[in-house]
């Protein structure tokens, strides 16, 4: 075995001397401008179908072209596509890459530019610290690689997109053949979450087979060094509406008498918390255990922990965990929305009606989803709360004084994969080839993709390998690809394409 360790090590050194991989992934990750350019133009909020089509053709030509065939897996509401190229070894394993192409939904003004789906570069101001637009021509100089590129999907999820295709045509330049059966999976629903991809797993699980999974999504570390991720936690979300009367009333006639529901949610959502961050519903870390040895693991990885509080804004950080990575081993409950009455020019004084509180809940392997949504629910009952499937009527309003709609979306689970296995090390080996730079290795990530389904039904091993800077405004406006880590990603691509599995 420590042969074959060492072989694998030798061998990846030799072949870096007779290619240049710097050199082909600045040239065709700057030949590739105007398709990252051209794609990010295409509007892809997956709650318009039209546009999403759109994207579809997009994606499905860009694969045909390079000798992909394509098949589209159609669903109750937007396809997904299946690209497939064969390796000329009959006997070749069979490797499937994940990526999405829809993101999140855009409130323009909220942007820094005339349109988010009107790709723009800027380059940081060293005197404000803001960023300012540059001519967009500039990508066809030389280029910085801080600049960086503000569109929807830049980073989440089109831009790793982007970086395939130059991988493979920089790859097929040199005349490097993938050695292994190739399949793509291009999801158009996953900011929607996913929930057509179970019923094509069941429908298609042939097609759909393979001996590893690697996922194209996600940040990688603020280092900006290449990345391996080896888990993701899952999410599950829940609404919550309280009820006043049945219309907004004057403030200065009911105040002090009419109960206001947007006080009831405010009071019931931070009884759900310490002070310091802690989710006080009893259960909710039921079943997380982290021995001495995973804490030292967990520590191991270089977080600048004071640089992140600074860039974030903050000066401490909740205390669930004892470090960032430890925290996000831990199943999250979140507060992503509140709707109650107006603000600002539109606020106007009056009783709200209702309250309306969205929660995403973020799961961890080792926590069932259904479970915690129950223990949410418990909680909130054991607060005397009345629960109505619909808004209330008046005979339940006349008998319960704290009426609360609870509705929930269980979504999908985490997964974990052998941080230190055989899968690991040759993605290790993949990636150092082409970027020649330390790879960080993370247990899990924060955020969630819909793989778990993959590795319940298929039985594969999944990874996620992150291109993106950690630092991107991914879900919220002004959302960044920089430069630096669009080559190094093309890098990263090129060392999976070309090793054998």
């Amino acid at each position: 075995m420590r042969k074959i360790v060492l072989f694998l090590l030798i061998v990846p050194n030799v072949f870096a001397q007779k290619i240049s991989y710097d050199s082909l992934a600045m040239h065709y990750g700057k030949k590739h401008f105007p398709t990252l350019i051209e794609y990010l133009s295409i509007p892809c909020d997956a709650n318009y179908k039209e546009d999403i089509i759109k994207n579809v053709v997009w994606v499905e030509n860009q694969f045909i072209k390079r000798g992909f065939s394509s098949q589209r897996l159609e669903t109750s509401t937007l396809p997904v596509l299946l690209l497939t190229k064969k390796s000329e070894n009959p006997n070749a394993k069979t490797i499937m890459y994940y990526y999405h192409s829809d993101g999140q939904p855009v409130i323009p003004s909220e942007w820094f530019q005339e349109n988010p789906f009107k790709p723009v570069l800027k380059k940081k101001n060293t005197e404000d610290n803001s960023w300012e637009i540059i001519p967009i021509e500039n990508l066809e100089r030389q280029v910085d690689p801080e600049w960086r590129i503000f569109s929807r999907a830049s980073s989440d999820d089109k831009g790793p997109g982007v970086m395939l295709l130059a991988a493979m045509d920089a790859l097929i330049s040199e005349n490097i053949k993938t050695p292994y059966n190739l399949k793509i999976l291009v999801d158009f629903e996953e900011e929607k979450g996913s929930v057509n991809l179970p019923s094509i797993i069941d429908k298609h699980k042939n097609l759909l087979s393979s001996d590893l999974l690697l996922i194209f999504d996600g940040p990688g570390h603020a280092s900006n060094l290449p990345t391996i991720t080896f888990g993701a936690r899952g999410i599950a979300t829940v609404t919550l509406t309280t009820y006043g009367a049945y219309t907004p009333q004057h403030s200065g006639h009911y105040g002090n008498y009419l109960p206001n529901p947007a006080l009831r949610m405010a009071q019931l959502l931070a009884s759900m918390k310490s002070e310091d961050g802690k989710v006080l519903i009893p259960g909710f870390y039921d079943g997380v255990n982290l021995d001495d040895k995973t804490k030292e693991k967990l520590k191991e990885v270089p977080d600048n922990l004071a640089e992140m509080n600074a860039k974030l804004g903050i000066k401490t950080p909740d205390k669930v965990g004892e470090t960032y990575q430890e925290a996000l081993t831990f199943p999250s409950l979140n507060i992503r929305g509140l709707k109650s009455g107006e603000v600002g020019s539109l606020a106007a004084t009056i009783i709200p009606d209702k309250a309306i509180a969205e929660i995403d809940i973020r799961i961890v392997a080792s926590t069932d989803p259904i479970k915690l949504i129950k223990n949410v629910k418990d909680f909130i009952l054991s607060k005397g709360y009345y629960l109505v499937e619909n808004d209330p009527t008046p005979e339940e309003r006349a008998k319960h004084d704290k009426i609360i709609r609870i509705a929930t979306r269980p979504g999908y689970g985490a997964f974990n994969t052998e941080l230190n296995g055989s899968v690991g090390m040759w993605l290790e080996n993949a990636i150092v080839k082409t970027t020649n730079k330390s790879i960080i290795k993370l247990p899990t990530m924060g955020g969630s993709v819909p793989i778990s389904p993959f590795v319940t039904k298929l039985g594969v091993t999944a990874v996620i390998v992150p291109t993106v800077n950690a630092d991107n405004n991914q879900h919220s406006a002004n959302e960044n690809l920089r430069l630096g880590n669009y080559f190094d990603g093309i890098k990263t691509m090129m060392g999976l394409l070309s090793s054998d599995f």
